[in-house]
């Protein structure tokens, strides 16, 4: 019976914490998303930070990212979502583009990749990054990239 009892407190005691927003997915105040409140997607250049949001508010992130090296830089700005392609081939750089989020006409888009090495522009995210930007993000949505 008292071992029951532990193990009934340890699960209530872990869904609380999760519910305050202390387990799980990575989770900021909007204070420090510096996109405006139509964001969906947000993008901090310098910082090398990326967040999801709602109506203003952080729904994810944030999380480390990779943008444009020299010569490729990831262009600052207001974009939508223009489309998605869970297994994006890029022809122009012969490379695998998984979880791929298109958000500007020239092909830039926020896909999985290695974040410690710059990209030819898109915003290269972690694994479980890209497949939560993949699920959350649709066409016609903002995106913000700020330096």
């Amino acid at each position: 019976m008292g071992t029951l009892r532990k193990i009934t407190g340890v699960v209530a005691g872990t869904a609380a914490i999760s519910a305050l927003g202390l387990l799980g997915a990575p989770a900021a105040s909007a204070a420090s998303m510096p996109c405006s409140a139509k964001a969906s997607a947000c993008v901090d250049l310098s910082a090398k930070q990326a967040w999801l949001a709602e109506g203003g508010e952080v729904t994810y992130g944030p999380v480390p990212m990779a943008s444009g090296k020299s010569g490729y830089r990831t262009p600052p700005g207001t974009f939508k979502v223009t489309y998605k392609d869970i297994d994006h081939w890029s022809k122009a750089f012969d490379g695998p583009m998984p979880y791929s989020v298109f958000f500007t006409n020239s092909g830039i888009a926020f896909h999985k990749g290695n974040i410690k090495q710059q990209s030819h522009g898109c915003i290269r995210l972690t694994h479980n990054a890209a497949v939560t930007f993949y699920n959350a993000l649709q066409p016609g949505e903002t995106v913000e990239v700020v330096r």
